[in-house]
């Protein structure tokens, strides 16, 4: 259709995109268009806080804020994401500038990162003026783990415009020289701390035994926090009772389908992506690629290859069992469909798998019934995530010997 775009208008996504390409590229060239020429940049940091890993053990860190004053939490807190429009989630973070310089993984006591220290435990947006060695690159980055990111220049110096006002549980923990990194994950998220928070304490160095603290990857930081967090978790899940059915969680959102089996056994963990042709990670195949990873009882020692997506998935079920207080087998599928083409960060996923489970499941007292109900849903032949599925094959395998023991 021809005149698709005038008839849309960027409203109806007429295209079949997760969102309007149009209004994307114009939104990015407004942005760039209130960026200041001139090398100071006053503005209110959500807060935010970038370390980089290029170069690494010497990498770029810095703040990020966009160019003017008011409340702008929203703009680095993935929490509070979903349900808006992803070009509203794209414009909050195009929007902001990043000034960044270089430094060792070990200088933790560098002017610049303390003050990165004090905006990652800050309780509310601070307003900070940068001092830029030269005007902003009107550039747009994308990150399979981190949102995406906007304009970027060399930092000369930040500054804090009055007091910032820190959350005392961080600080307590930071001035905890003796309490191990992992311990401080745990007892900031018991003690309420968001997710996204915590990643950025950790990354900034500002937990861990003194002498060891050392700036962690933005990307790396995320990955660490839902692997310690989940694993905490899962410590206490593996001991309670198992749940006695099949429960099915289903959400749709933003051209994805995700879909979580609970099956009535012992803990064990499964994800599997099917990313669509013209996809983000399949843009030129020609069928679905799958790709996946699991855990036994134990857990894992190795990384997964399908990468922080497990994680971020991992600790969305943790949650929801540790809530219940029951232990399961759970195997989560995400299907991924044309249109969906930007990496926009393992977020994505971890809020929308929170989502899911706050929803009402299903309920069936056979895999028989799991499969019955989820191949109507899937676009993916189930027979194909059958195949490609360890724990699935597994249920279906000792449901059969249970039933042929009982005919005998």
């Amino acid at each position: 259709m021809e005149n698709i775009c005038l008839l849309c208008r960027g409203s109806k996504l007429l295209c079949g995109k997760a969102y309007c390409p149009i209004l994307v590229k114009s939104m990015i060239s407004a942005n760039i268009r209130i960026i200041p020429r001139d090398k100071e940049i006053f503005g209110t940091s959500p807060p935010s806080i970038f370390v980089g890993r290029i170069g690494y053990p010497k990498v770029y860190v810095g703040p990020g804020a966009p160019p003017y004053i008011g409340d702008t939490q929203i703009y680095d807190r993935p929490e509070l994401w979903i349900g808006r429009p992803l070009e509203e989630i794209l414009n909050y973070r195009f929007s902001m500038i990043l000034g960044r310089t270089a430094v060792k993984i070990t200088d933790i006591n560098n002017r610049i990162v303390n003050i990165l220290q004090e905006l990652a435990m800050a309780e509310r947006p601070a307003d900070i003026e940068m001092i830029l060695k030269r005007s902003p690159i009107p550039r747009v980055r994308f990150d399979e783990y981190s949102p995406p990111r906007g304009p970027v220049a060399p930092l000369v110096k930040v500054l804090p415009s009055g007091n910032i006002k820190v959350n005392h549980k961080i600080e307590r923990v930071y001035y905890d020289t003796d309490l191990k990194a992992k311990e401080a994950v745990v007892i900031l998220y018991k003690e309420g701390v968001s997710v996204s928070q915590i990643q950025k304490v950790l990354s900034v160095g500002s937990m861990g035994i003194g002498k060891k603290r050392r700036l962690v990857p933005t990307r790396w930081s995320i990955t660490a926090v839902d692997s310690i967090i989940s694993e905490s978790l899962l410590k206490e899940v593996r001991s309670f009772p198992i749940i006695d059915d099949y429960r099915v969680f289903v959400r749709k959102y933003m051209k994805n389908l995700f879909i979580a089996i609970l099956a009535p056994r012992a803990w064990s963990y499964e994800w599997m992506e099917g990313w669509f042709p013209n996809t983000t990670w399949n843009a030129y195949g020609q069928k679905p690629s799958i790709e996946g990873d699991y855990e036994g009882f134990k857990g894992r020692t190795t990384y997964p290859d399908i990468g922080g997506c497990y994680y971020a998935s991992r600790l969305a079920t943790a949650e929801y069992l540790y809530k219940i207080r029951r232990q399961a087998m759970a195997i989560l599928i995400r299907e991924i469909y044309p249109g969906f083409i930007l990496p926009i960060g393992v977020w994505f996923v971890r809020e929308n798998i929170r989502a899911m489970f706050r929803q009402r499941p299903k309920v069936f007292h056979d895999i028989q019934g799991v499969i019955n109900y989820l191949s109507k849903l899937t676009q993916i032949d189930f027979n194909v995530w059958l195949n490609k599925s360890v724990l699935l094959r597994r249920l279906i395998k000792e449901e059969c010997i249970v039933r042929w023991l009982n005919r005998g």
